[in-house]
Parts: structure tokens; C-alpha cells; sequence
């Protein structure tokens, strides 16, 4: 009997659909795994698969594609090989890489019929969801938290976008990326608080059986690094309780295992590498600056404490828990369970341990360090991850995706999971769009430059003004502000200076309210470099400007197309008139805020979060849930 058998007689007609379909997925954690399994199942003809991360002991509990033998390997590269072997009709493509990588264009995005996301964070779903929006493919979007999970179909156009909504902020944390590549404080907090304290007063995570009989021509390098990190931490656990404890504990983690992280080098090609710290010269700083004692510092919550300062209080930290466990296993009755130390924010041992070890961690990897008082309040976050939601919600992922192949969008839903007794399944109709959002309500436009040459001037004067039709009354915008009526630094700089390369969105925003009107949305320019060779209809755009004072001028761009750029809507009335729209709407600029550049450098000015507001929903100080963070639940 054919493996396709009973597949085709659930599946019908769509069958063939599903087949032939090329599919991405993005993400290989928890939902991940299970639904990468589900595709493969399913007879999805191609799937590709990307994911950054590699795979850590805390992750075999629920991702199900991955053994012992696999620590330390690319999550993504594992999956492709396992679940290759459950139907090898399906050609299986993994990269270990970062989906904001340059690689990932949005022609590439366009090679898909459909995009799964399975993120582990906010910034990397936004990414996907506005690469989608661009490209046109549609979208589904699925996250977990705890019991809960939600699984939400975008489509450009005919749906809410994953930004349609202001997102609350959750109050937990990404799992799978706190040991290798932390890029907020909280990933710090939690690994001081879940991996090391745990490691050394707690129950011990990271103690391996012996791998002999794994060990094998592909994994034999793996296993001797698990085997000397195994021996590293004996080591250290051997020297609990003498003065040689604390700086093996801070050799270990500040400098050994950052050490091994930086030999992962395909992981900082397109982010910020750590840098190692020395227990010795951190010794010497806090002998010379620190002239008050470590609980004297301790007691201080409200200021960031300096990294001098957070030594000491790692030191201190570290010597008093140490006497403290060793003097409960001292007392312990003979035969009864070995006694350990458990994390307390309101245990002031244990809570300063936690904030020094973060914020030396947070240093390591250019993060912003924390003080105490913050660090309390976030400490206790911890949603755990259910292997059964994930489960659950890559089925729910499929089922929607059939009806995206058989162009029946009508019938999709958001699908809500939840542990009420009652009703476990919740589902609503999907949405148009938000006419005030930010993202998807937006002109898009693709533009080829020479990023070398073409100056943010050359953007503003030929193609926004000669060609497009703006005001002087416009704010140009990337991940900062690089332009507006008051902020003009930036004019004689080119692309490649103010870091627009090839893949930047350039997002123009419309300050000119005329009277009985409104502005028009924001312009999204998609930045093709010119040496790239652009796969899309490219209507040049090959004139000659003749404007008042400046003689003839060469335009040397071409756009894809002569984007239409409609008004905004009129906001509906409400009670304050000051009140805006969340993410699109007008907000006043104070007068004076220019500010001149120092060092030919880019200066960010105090409307920057003005602007950026009006580009998407911003999430400050974001905390994402686990590492299947659900978009948003009821």
C-alpha cells in the first residue's frame, strides 16, 4: 500500500495542491518540531526551513525532533535530518542562519505559496510578517504560552496583519535563546537565574549521561565537547566551598564558554559578537574603584550598579550561598535528599546573585545591564513550555494551511486554545485590515539605486518631491530618523553611509495635513542595491529634472512600479481631542529639535520615537513568552 493512500483519501483533491506546494518555515523550537513533522507527514512537496539557534539540553523535554547526541548542533540542520527519514518523498531544505539575513530577500520570500512562522520573539515575527506583506505570500502565524496558543492566517489585503493590533507585553521570556544569543536583559535574568544559580545551588540541568555509545564519525567532535564541559563543571564542583570557587565559576561561564561560543563564527556574521571577561582585571577594577562593601552596594536597588560593582556583588553572592548550602548538607539527616538552594526575589542572596551574574553577562554581550530593582520585578516571569499546545497548534497550523491552498480564505479563522473546561477551541473571523496600521495599510514601492552614490538628497529632492508628489512636510525613516523638516544632517550622505543597503525598507512618512484632509499613508521603499540583479518587473524610471536654480539633473533610479499612495483615513472622533492613532497616526513635533551631527556621525533626535511609531507598533523593553510566544491571548 502506498504511503499516499491515506493521506489522499482525508485530504481529497487538495491533495495535489499540497504536493506540489514550496512552503517556508521559520523557527525549529517547540511548535517548530511539531510542525515540521506535520508537513512532512502531509506530503508538503518542499519545505524549507530556517532557525539561528542550536539545540540545548532544556529543549528534549518538548522538541521531539532532537536526542542527546544532538546538544549543541543547528536546530535546523537536526530537524531537516530527522524528519527526513519520516517521508523521503519530501525534499527537505534547512539553513542555520537568521531569517533577517540579507540572503532572505524578498524575492527569495516570493519563491513561496505559504509561510509558516514559529518564532521565538516579537522583532523576528514583525520581520516575517512585513517581508510576507511585501512579497505577497501569505502568512500563518502561531505561538504557545503555557496552555494557551493561538494560531492567526494573514494574508496582504484581506486580512489583519500581525501588527494590526498593539501587542501587550508578556511578561516571560525566549528559552531557547538565553544560552547562546541573549539580545535583551531579560535573557541575561533568566540565565542567571535558571542555568547558573540552578547549576550550582540548585538541581543540576546540565549533568549528562556518559555519550560512548553515541558517539559516532558525525557527532564524535560534539561528544568531546560535551565530555570537557562536563569535566569543567566537576572541576568547579569539586571547589565548592574554597576560596578557588568563585573565580572558576566566573573563568567558566565570563570566559571559557564565551570562548566556545565565538567559535561558532557562522552565529556572529550578522550580529554583535560577545566579548570575554577576565576575572583578574575586573579584581584589579574593583580593588581600585569599589571602596565600599559589597552589601553596602547590595543594598542599594534604585541605580545601575557599575561592573566593578556588580563583581563584587557576585563575589560576595557566590561565598555566602556557598556557606549557606554547605552548611544545610552539613545538617542534613543521613539518607534524605540532597539539600539545594531555590530562587527567591525576595531572598536577598539569591536575588543579588541573579542581578550581578545578569548584568556581567549583559556586559559580555553588549546588553543593557539592569539595577536591582528592575531585575526583582522581572525575575519571577517563568511561563513554561507544553509539549502538548505545541502539538496541538501545529495541527491547527495545517488545517488552515489547506484551506489557504484551495483559495478558500473565507472559511479561515483565528484559532484561540486555551484550558477552559468549557470550550478548550475558541475561533473568530478573520479581519480586514487596520486602515490605521502602520505595516500592511501602507504604499509599497521597490526602488534600485546605486547605494554608493545615491544620496538620502538625491531620495528626497528627485524621487519624493520631483517625482512622487511630497511636500517639504515628510520624515524619512529605517531602523532610525535620518530626515525631516527639522533634522536634515544626513542630506549630503549617501545609502551606503547611512547604512541602506541592499534589502532596507525606507519607510517616508507624510507630515502635511491640508486643510479638509489628511496626509497620505506611509510610503514603504523596499532598497534594491544596484549591483544585485532583481527579479521583478522594473519600470525605469529614466527622466530628466529640470527644477528652478538646479539646471538639468540625471535621475539615476529606477522603481518597480509608480506607487499609488492614497490619504489616510479620517480618525473617528473621540472624546480627548489630542488623542492619535496607536501606530499611524498625526502627533505634534515640538519646534527646536534639530540637532547638529558630531563626528559626521548619525545623530538620533527626540522625535525618533514619533516617527518610529508611526511606522509599526513598538514594543519597548519587549519580553517574549518561552520560546513559542503566542501573538496575543484572550
Amino acid at each position: 500500500m502506498s504511503r499516499e493512500t491515506y493521506v489522499t483519501e482525508a485530504l481529497g483533491g487538495i491533495y495535489e495542491r499540497v504536493k506540489a506546494a514550496r512552503v517556508l518555515m521559520v523557527g525549529a523550537g517547540g511548535i517548530g518540531c511539531e510542525l515540521l513533522k506535520n508537513l512532512v507527514l502531509t506530503g508538503f512537496g518542499e519545505i524549507h526551513l530556517v532557525d539561528l539557534d542550536t539545540i540545548d539540553l532544556s529543549n528534549l523535554n518538548r522538541q521531539f525532533l532532537f536526542r542527546h547526541e544532538h546538544i549543541k548542533k543547528s536546530k535546523a540542520l537536526v530537524a531537516r535530518d530527522t524528519a527526513s527519514k519520516f517521508n523521503p518523498d519530501v525534499q527537505l531544505m534547512a539553513s542555520h542562519a537568521n531569517i533577517k539575513d540579507p540572503q532572505f530577500s524578498v524575492a527569495w520570500f516570493k519563491r513561496f505559496d505559504l509561510v509558516f512562522n514559529a518564532l521565538d520573539n516579537l522583532d523576528a515575527r514583525r520581520y516575517v510578517n512585513r517581508m510576507c506583506l511585501t512579497a505577497e505570500v501569505p502568512l500563518i502565524e502561531s505561538g504557545t504560552t503555557g496552555f494557551n496558543g493561538q494560531v492567526q492566517v494573514i494574508v496582504k489585503g484581506k486580512t489583519e496583519c500581525y501588527d494590526c493590533n498593539p501587542k501587550e507585553v508578556p511578561k516571560s521570556f525566549p528559552v531557547c535563546t538565553i544560552r547562546t544569543t541573549p539580545s535583551q536583559p531579560i535573557h541575561c535574568i533568566v540565565w542567571a537565574k535558571s542555568y547558573l544559580f540552578s547549576n550550582l545551588f540548585g538541581i543540576d540541568e546540565d549533568e549528562s549521561p556518559d555519550l560512548d555509545n553515541s558517539v559516532n564519525s558525525d557527532n564524535a567532535s560534539e561528544i568531546e565537547n560535551l565530555r570537557r564541559e562536563n569535566l569543567e563543571l566537576k572541576h568547579i564542583k569539586d571547589a565548592f566551598g574554597t576560596s578557588e570557587f568563585t573565580r572558576l565559576v566566573f573563568e567558566k561561564v565570563f570566559k571559557i564558554d564565551i570562548d566556545r561560543l565565538l567559535s561558532m563564527e557562522d552565529a556572529w556574521k550578522h550580529r554583535k559578537a560577545p566579548v570575554p571577561i577576565l576575572y583578574e582585571e575586573f579584581q584589579r577594577s574593583a580593588n581600585a574603584e569599589v571602596k565600599k562593601a559589597a552589601s553596602k552596594v547590595a543594598s542599594d536597588d534604585q541605580p545601575v550598579w557599575s561592573l566593578a560593582e556588580n563583581f563584587v556583588v557576585f563575589k560576595d553572592s557566590v561565598e555566602r550561598l556557598s556557606a549557606r548550602l554547605l552548611q544545610l548538607q552539613k545538617n542534613a539527616a543521613e539518607g534524605s535528599t540532597r539539600p539545594v538552594l531555590s530562587f527567591d526575589k525576595d531572598d536577598d542572596e539569591t536575588l543579588n546573585f541573579v542581578v550581578a551574574a545578569a548584568n556581567l553577562r549583559s556586559q559580555v554581550f553588549g546588553i543593557e545591564r539592569k539595577s536591582k530593582f528592575e531585575i526583582k520585578q522581572m525575575a519571577g516571569n517563568i511561563i513554561p513550555a507544553i509539549a502538548t499546545t505545541n502539538a496541538i497548534i501545529a495541527g491547527v497550523c495545517v488545517l488552515q494551511s489547506f484551506k489557504i491552498l484551495n483559495n478558500d480564505i473565507d472559511h479561515a479563522k483565528v484559532v484561540f486554545l486555551s484550558r477552559r473546561p468549557e470550550r478548550i477551541f475558541s475561533t473568530e473571523s478573520l479581519q480586514p485590515p487596520n486602515p490605521h496600521c502602520g505595516v500592511c495599510s501602507v504604499a509599497r514601492c521597490g526602488m534600485e539605486v546605486d547605494v554608493s552614490k545615491f544620496t538620502l538628497h538625491d531620495l528626497v529632492e528627485q524621487v519624493l518631491r520631483a517625482k512622487l508628489g511630497y511636500s517639504e512636510e515628510i520624515s524619512v525613516v529605517t531602523d532610525k530618523l535620518l530626515y525631516d523638516i527639522e533634522f536634515d544632517d544626513n542630506v549630503d550622505k549617501t545609502f551606503k553611509e547611512l547604512g541602506i543597503d541592499d534589502g532596507t525598507f525606507v519607510t517616508i512618512i507624510d507630515e502635511e495635513e491640508p486643510e479638509g484632509s489628511t496626509p497620505r499613508v506611509n510610503l514603504e521603499l523596499l532598497v534594491y542595491a544596484k549591483y544585485v540583479i532583481v527579479v521583478l518587473v522594473v519600470v525605469t524610471v529614466a527622466l530628466t529634472i529640470h527644477r528652478e536654480g538646479l539646471g538639468d539633473v540625471d535621475v539615476n533610479y529606477k522603481l518597480t512600479s509608480i506607487p499609488e499612495i492614497p490619504r489616510k483615513p479620517v480618525p473617528k472622533p473621540t472624546e480627548e481631542a489630542n488623542e492619535v492613532p496607536v501606530s499611524n497616526g498625526k502627533v505634534a513635533v515640538s519646534a527646536g529639535l534639530k540637532r547638529k551631527a558630531e563626528d559626521d556621525e548619525l545623530v538620533e533626535v527626540n522625535t525618533l520615537d514619533t516617527k518610529k511609531s508611526k511606522v509599526e507598533t513598538r514594543d519597548e523593553d519587549v519580553v517574549v513568552v518561552d520560546d513559542d510566544e503566542a501573538i496575543e491571548i484572550d
